[in-house]
C-alpha cells in the first residue's frame, strides 16, 4: 500500500502529508492512527499529539518552531500556530564518524572535460565578456547580438517568430486573438562555427561605480573569480575609464587569485577609444581571434575527482527536504567519496542546521569561521528588521515551509553527510576536496553567482515550485522535487525526484542517477535546460542584507 504520510526523523512530532488529506480522515503511520482535524494539502505537516503554547516543534530531529496556541493532534501546522525557533549553536570538540557510501560502480569512471594548464578541468569551454562598470552594459548587448547570431550561439527565437506571425496576421486583417502561434522549438548550437567553444557569455551587472568603494572591491574579486574559472578559456574586458573599479585593480585581483593566469585576455577602454564603433569593432575582432585559439582545445577524459559541484535550492516546497535535497545530498556524498568537491552555500538557509554542520567540521578554525560568518550575517539581518526567520517566501509557505528552520534543515540535506572540510567567505576559491560551506545569500541568483565564483563547474539546483535560474559560466541542472512540477514545467526541469515521493525509487537510487547525469553534463553529452534556454543570470552580492 502506498505511503501517504511520512515522519522524517524518529524524534519528530509532525508528519508530512504526501497527498491531500481530508478533514475527518484517519491515517496510520508506524502502527499509530491520527484523525485529521482539517483539510491538509500535500507537502504540509500536521501534529502527532496535542500541543500547547510554548511547546517545541521538532522536525528533522531538531527544533524548527514553537507553538503559539494550543492545537489538537491531527491539526495543520500554520504560520498562525507555529513560529520560527532554532536551538543555539557553539563549537564543541566532536569526533564525527562518517560512513561513506559504496562508490564501486563509479570507480574508474571519467568525464570528458577541458583541461587547463593549472590542472583544473572545465565542464565547458566559454569565452567571457565582462564590464568593469554598468556603463558598458549596452556595448555588451550590441556585441552579444552580433556574435551570437553570426557564430551560431543564439537560441532560435521562437518568440520573434510568434511576433512576426502576429504582425503578418494583423496586416492581413485576420483575428490575432485566436491565431495559432505554434512555431519551431528553440534550438541551440546547431550552426556553431567554433565546435569546441561552448558559448560566449556576458556578465552584465549594475556595479563598478557609485555605491561604495567596498562594493567595487568586492565586484573586482568576483569578476576575477569568473575570469579564472575552469569553464572560462578567454576574457574580454570593457571599461569606461573613470569608474571606481579600475581596470588595473581587476587585473591585479586576477593575478592575485592565480599568479599563473595565462588565458587570452583583452581590455578595451571607451574613454581611450576614437569612437564607440571603433571600440566595439576592435573588441569583436580581437575576440574572434581569441575564439580561433580556444577552439583548438578539445574535450579529453578526466577523473571524477576533478568535478566541483555546487548544490542549491530555489522555489522550494514541502517536499524539497524529503526528495530532491536528500537525493542531491547522496550524490554529494558519492562525489566526496570519489575525491571531488561539493559547495553548500545559502547561509540564511542553514539556520537550525548549524550545530550539525559545526560538529561535522574537521578543523576548529574552520568551524569558528563558520560561526563568525553566520553570527555576523544574522546580526546584520536583525539590525534592519529582517532576521533569518523572514526568509521563507510566500510561495515557500503556501507549499508547506512554515518556518525558516524547516526550510533550512531541509535545504542543508543537499550537502549530504560527509565531513565539512572548509569554510569559504564570498568569492574565496574551493581548494580542498570534500564538502565546503560557502557564504552567500539564499537569493537564487546571488547564491549561484557566488558558487561559481568559488569554483563550481556544475550546479545542482533543486526546486519544488519551478524557477528559470541559471548561470553564465556554470551549467545549472534543475532537479524537481515532485512529478507534478516535472509535467507542468518540463521545459526547464532536467531530473525528476518525484519517484521518491511516489514510493517508486529510493533516495540512494535517485542520488546515483543524479551523479550519472552530472557525468554526462560535464562531458557535453547532455545539455541542461538552463543552458539550452540561455538562462545566464548573474547578480553580484554587495555584502548587504539579502536573504
Amino acid at each position: 500500500m502506498k505511503q501517504i504520510v511520512l515522519k522524517v526523523h524518529p524524534k519528530d512530532n509532525v508528519l508530512v502529508a504526501l497527498r491531500d488529506l481530508a478533514k475527518g480522515e484517519t491515517v496510520s503511520y508506524n502502527r499509530e492512527e491520527y484523525m485529521i482535524q482539517e483539510k491538509i494539502s500535500a507537502k504540509h505537516k500536521f501534529f502527532t499529539k496535542d500541543m500547547n503554547a510554548g511547546d517545541k516543534v521538532i522536525m528533522y530531529g531538531v527544533l524548527v518552531g514553537k507553538m503559539q496556541n494550543p492545537v489538537q493532534a491531527g491539526a495543520l501546522m500554520t504560520t498562525g500556530n507555529t513560529k520560527h525557533a532554532a536551538d543555539p549553536y557553539e563549537y564543541r570538540p566532536f569526533h564525527y564518524q562518517w560512513h561513506a557510501p559504496d562508490v564501486s560502480k563509479f570507480k574508474g569512471k571519467t568525464f570528458n572535460g577541458y583541461h587547463r594548464k593549472d590542472g583544473r578541468v572545465g565542464t565547458a569551454n566559454y569565452w567571457l565578456f565582462m564590464p568593469t562598470v554598468f556603463c558598458e552594459n549596452r556595448n555588451l548587448d550590441v556585441i552579444r547580438e552580433a556574435l551570437h547570431n553570426e557564430l551560431g550561439y543564439a537560441v532560435t527565437d521562437k518568440y520573434k517568430q510568434k511576433t512576426h506571425h502576429l504582425l503578418e496576421l494583423y496586416k492581413s486583417g485576420a483575428d490575432v486573438a485566436t491565431a495559432d502561434l505554434d512555431v519551431k522549438e528553440a534550438t541551440i548550437h546547431t550552426n556553431r562555427v567554433f565546435k569546441n567553444v561552448d558559448g560566449i557569455k556576458f556578465l552584465n551587472h549594475q556595479g563598478g561605480c557609485g555605491g561604495t568603494r567596498q562594493d567595487a572591491a568586492i565586484l573586482g574579486k568576483l569578476l576575477a573569480a569568473y575570469a579564472d574559472h575552469p569553464n572560462v578559456a578567454g576574457v574580454t574586458i570593457l571599461s569606461l575609464g573613470c569608474q571606481n573599479l579600475q581596470t588595473k585593480q581587476l587585473l591585479d585581483e586576477i593575478k592575485q587569485r592565480n599568479p599563473g593566469f595565462d588565458k587570452p585576455l583583452y581590455v578595451f577602454e571607451q574613454q581611450q577609444s576614437q569612437s564607440e564603433e571603433q571600440l566595439i569593432t576592435e573588441a569583436i575582432r580581437k575576440t574572434f581571434i581569441g575564439l580561433i585559439e580556444i577552439n583548438k582545445l578539445g574535450r579529453t577524459p578526466a577523473a571524477l575527482d576533478k568535478l566541483t559541484i555546487g548544490v542549491k535550492c530555489g522555489g522550494s516546497d514541502g517536499f524539497s527536504g524529503i526528495s530532491a535535497n536528500p537525493a542531491v545530498g547522496y550524490c554529494s556524498d558519492l562525489l566526496v567519496a570519489l575525491g571531488g568537491k561539493i559547495l553548500l552555500a545559502e547561509f540564511p538557509e542553514l539556520c537550525g542546521a548549524e550545530q550539525d554542520l559545526i560538529d561535522r567540521t574537521r578543523n576548529e578554525a574552520a568551524a569558528k569561521k563558520f560561526i563568525q560568518l553566520m553570527g555576523s550575517y544574522s546580526d546584520a539581518a536583525d539590525k534592519v528588521g529582517s532576521g533569518f526567520y523572514m526568509n521563507p517566501s510566500p510561495g515557500n509557505i503556501k507549499d508547506g515551509l512554515i518556518t525558516d528552520a524547516i526550510k533550512s534543515t531541509g535545504a542543508a540535506k543537499k550537502g549530504g553527510t560527509s565531513p565539512v572540510e572548509d569554510v569559504l567567505d564570498y568569492t574565496e576559491p574551493a581548494v580542498k576536496p570534500g564538502l565546503s560551506l560557502v557564504c552567500t545569500p539564499g537569493n537564487d541568483v546571488e547564491a549561484t553567482t557566488g558558487k561559481a565564483a568559488s569554483g563550481a563547474t556544475l550546479i545542482l539546483f533543486t526546486t519544488g515550485l519551478g524557477t528559470p535560474t541559471g548561470n553564465p559560466v556554470c551549467p545549472t541542472i534543475k532537479v524537481a522535487t515532485n512529478s507534478a512540477l516535472t509535467k507542468k514545467m518540463g521545459d526547464i526541469i532536467d531530473i525528476n525526484t518525484g519517484p521518491i515521493i511516489d514510493g517508486e525509487k529510493t533516495i540512494e537510487q535517485m542520488g546515483e542517477e543524479i551523479l550519472e547525469y552530472c557525468i554526462k553534463a560535464a562531458s557535453g553529452e547532455v545539455i541542461p535546460k538552463a543552458v539550452l534556454l540561455n538562462q545566464d543570470d548573474f547578480i553580484p552580492w554587495k555584502r548587504g542584507v539579502s536573504l
